[in-house]
């Protein structure tokens, strides 16, 4: 008699490009973008369920690009059939070794593995990190940051004003031109114009270690304005972010100083940054959690966001936050600069509020397979 098949036996992957337009075009120091250029992934298994996961490669900040990302993704496909979704932080484990650069690609695949798992299961998403570490999920609503792009002023008040009508009261402001003045009359500009804001100031590793310092001293001015002073300078610089760190009044966050455990860990040893921002896309998934769990032990503060992704990938971003906790920073916002969703399904916005979703995995669905 033949063995039956277990049910969450991998039997298909595919993957599939898709192009989000973008409201405005998301421009930071490094970089610029006019759409959401992903791929999305589809693992089926055995038992009918079915789990999906995004790719979204941001190449001036990550090195990756889509058409690389996908033949990457494709490759590490075939080694995933026939193996089984429960085995996923193993497989995770084989993705990175036979791909190490390609952390976008890795992660598509993790995040359609732990999908199709969890809806296999009848468990929402955020259940099986806690289940990981042995506490409760907070479900509470959560609410995020908006991101303003480095757009001209006009536009960037335009959208300020805008957003502050549909209820958000922390503004992402991307900073790091050249001139620091220009940077700091925008800042000084919406601070005025909305009292009641707060800022999270990202400049994108923007500024050299002067530019930097005189951003900070101006800082001073408004520090309970400033939640965060996010990646101020090269990514490698890590004594340069120790030095901001012991200038600034508000807090330092390393984000593109951090892809790795072993960058972590270095942020760590250097003193170079109050928080922390993991990013499923440069980091991988169950490498992300790892990141996670390092820094919250060693006292740091952890933010979660994201490179320009859909509401699929933001809701795995989301399910760490609920299910890992300690997770206090939320820049989980870039679905809102989309002109379209490409999902059915799953968490939902309420102005700046995330409303988790109770349904079996992430609980979406493409609304074109």
């Amino acid at each position: 008699m033949p063995q039956l098949s277990a049910r969450d036996e991998i039997v298909s992957v595919d993957v599939w490009p898709v192009d989000v337009p973008l409201d405005d075009p998301f421009v930071i120091s490094r970089g610029r973008l006019s759409a959401a250029e992903c791929a999305f992934v589809r693992v089926c298994v055995s038992g009918g369920e079915v789990g999906y996961g995004e790719i979204a490669p941001f190449a001036a900040l990550t090195g990756e690009t889509r058409d690389a990302s996908m033949a990457d993704a494709r490759r590490l496909a075939a080694s995933l059939v026939g193996r089984r979704v429960s085995e996923w932080r193993e497989l995770s484990e084989a993705l990175e070794a036979m791909a190490p650069g390609s952390p976008a690609a890795r992660t598509g695949l993790e995040c359609a593995l732990v999908d199709a798992l969890a809806r296999s299961r009848g468990t929402p998403l955020h259940a099986l990190w806690s289940q990981i570490d042995g506490a409760r999920p907070d479900v509470r609503v959560r609410e995020t940051d908006v991101t303003l792009p480095m757009l001209d002023d006009a536009r960037v008040e335009a959208l300020a004003q805008g957003w502050y009508q549909r209820g958000f009261r922390v503004l992402k402001l991307k900073v790091g031109n050249p001139d620091v003045d220009k940077d700091l009359a925008r800042v000084e500009s919406l601070a005025r114009r909305h009292p009641d804001v707060s800022f999270v100031l990202d400049a994108n590793q923007g500024y050299d270690r002067a530019q930097a310092r005189a951003f900070v001293e101006r800082l001073r001015a408004w520090p309970a304005r400033v939640r965060l002073f996010e990646q101020p300078v090269a990514r490698d610089d890590f004594a340069g972010m120790a030095e901001l760190r012991a200038l600034a009044i508000v807090p330092i966050a390393a984000d593109e100083s951090v892809f790795t455990l072993a960058d972590a860990r270095r942020v760590i040893e250097a003193g170079a940054a109050d928080v922390v921002n993991l990013k499923i896309m440069k980091s991988g998934l169950v490498r992300t959690i790892e990141i996670a769990r390092a820094v919250r032990a060693a006292g740091l503060g952890l933010m979660i966001g994201g490179m320009m992704e859909t509401r699929l990938a933001m809701g795995v971003s989301l399910s760490l936050v609920l299910g890992l906790g300690g997770i206090d920073h939320l820049d989980l916002d870039t679905p809102l600069l989309m002109s379209d969703d490409p999902w059915v399904g799953g968490y939902t916005y309420d102005g700046p509020r995330l409303i988790p979703s109770t349904q079996p995995g992430l609980g979406t669905q493409p609304k074109s397979a």
